[in-house]
């Protein structure tokens, strides 16, 4: 038996395993399902050119999380990077974020826009996202970019999406602000991404391999959780082998871990997986056999007549991420339980739609990869809203915790990942002595 095991080589999970160490602790098995380990923080390698599993930037505000790059990977082996992000809209390429940098919308947006922003009601009891975006920001901007944008990422109702996953998602406005950003070209840089890092060379699995490559202990691929007994503490995986544990850390996709457990009357678990809903995403990437394709970033697509949401261009977070001479990008598309030719005709489409937005010919296309990712954006219903804390304490009280950002069902980023792993090896290094203090208050009283 051992006394710890953690389900899901990721960020989470491998934070887990590296803080559990630096505190001393090493009697802990780490198993991944794939054969290779990153979870969704993973890049493809392919005639030169590196392609992440979809845009994986190191966004550092935490004063530990720097701390943490600094041991694992090491700033020197990063590039700083400040944005140029866009939002492409009525034919027009206009600054990030939107609600600040209208300059380049026709007249009548703009007019609509701020007068939809002076004339919002406030309301501090906005509890959908469709709710929320009306209180804070008003009808024009709702109507031109928030509401056709979350509809396309989220490919839900947003009536039905809850407005407490924005958090510092979503940079605030004022008017000051809006009309300064109407009114000049220079755009106002602010928002969490702001500034970030990227790996100079080998993509985001640069930072998972030189994190994997500090532990002294093993971690296990190709070990896929079937089943998980609640009453006997045993995982069954799909290559035959068997794993007791007496503390489970989960860090894959909850609706997973619940779907696979074995269940019982008396903790009906097991139910709650079909009410867990999120997204699935494909990612579809381009070698490009042209320099500087584009100077930006990453573009936002709000319009219906765009199949993607966003582009990106990696070889503008490095240049190393693609051979000299060349370019490369990627886009995503989302949806909820589509068939396989809805997604197939998507997929068509979005494609050439990007090579006519950028001109690019099939001549000059030397690596196409396309990624299915079938979790990608949780999605915050009421369900989740009123059940998820329950959720969770349920599983605690079967020696279960289920962390990170499809384990703990959230949205967050990568430093969220390293803090949710560090805040768990603290808590289980801790939880002994604690059982055992008690143990010992009680046997005296």
């Amino acid at each position: 038996m051992a006394p710890i095991v953690i389900l899901g080589a990721g960020l989470t999970g491998l934070s887990t395993a590296y803080h559990l160490e630096n505190r001393g602790f090493f009697d802990y098995l780490l198993f991944e399902k794939d054969e290779t380990i990153g979870g969704l923080c993973r890049s493809i390698n392919q005639d030169g050119f590196t392609f992440d599993y979809t845009g994986h930037l190191i966004h550092a505000s935490d004063a530990y999380f720097r701390e943490f790059i600094g041991e694992t990977i090491g700033f020197s082996a990063l590039t700083a990077v400040t944005r140029r992000s866009f939002i492409y809209s009525h034919g027009a390429y206009t600054n990030y974020p939107y609600q600040i940098n209208l300059h380049g919308l026709p007249d009548s947006v703009i007019e609509e826009c701020i007068e939809g922003f002076i004339k919002r009601k406030l309301s501090k009891k906005a509890l959908t996202f469709d709710q929320w975006v009306l209180s804070s920001f008003g009808a024009g901007l709702a109507k031109h970019f928030f509401f056709p944008f979350q509809r396309k990422i989220f490919a839900y109702p947003i009536e039905k999406v809850t407005s407490s996953w924005m958090g510092r998602f979503v940079p605030q406005t004022s008017l000051m602000q809006m009309i300064h950003g109407a009114t000049n070209t220079a755009p106002e840089t602010i928002g969490y991404n702001a500034h970030f890092y990227y790996p100079s060379h080998g993509g985001i699995n640069a930072w998972i391999t030189s994190i994997a490559a500090r532990l002294a202990r093993p971690i296990h691929t190709g070990f896929q959780a079937n089943t998980i007994d609640l009453v006997n503490k045993v995982i069954r995986f799909s290559n035959g082998f068997e794993q007791k544990y007496e503390t489970l850390i989960n860090t894959m996709p909850l609706d997973t871990l619940l779907t696979n457990l074995e269940d019982s009357s008396t903790t009906r678990l097991q139910a709650a997986a079909s009410k867990l809903t999120c997204n699935s995403v494909v990612n579809f990437n381009l070698g490009i056999n042209r320099p500087q394709l584009s100077d930006k970033h990453w573009i936002y697509f709000p319009e219906k007549s765009y199949p993607f949401y966003r582009v990106g261009f990696p070889h503008n977070f490095t240049p190393y991420a693609v051979p000299a001479g060349c370019s490369s990008l990627y886009g995503e598309l989302s949806h909820i339980k589509g068939s396989s030719i809805s997604i197939k005709q998507k997929l068509k489409s979005a494609l050439q739609k990007t090579k006519t937005l950028l001109a690019i010919n099939d001549q000059e296309i030397i690596v196409k990869k396309v990624i299915h990712i079938p979790h990608a954006y949780v999605i915050y219903t009421p369900w989740r809203e009123k059940n998820l804390p329950l959720l969770h304490q349920r599983l605690k009280d079967v020696d279960i915790y289920s962390i990170g950002r499809y384990g703990e069902w959230k949205y967050s980023s990568m430093q969220e990942a390293i803090l949710d792993g560090k805040k768990m090896a603290e808590q289980l290094t801790i939880l002994p002595a604690q059982r055992q203090h008690y143990t010992a208050s009680q046997s005296l009283s």
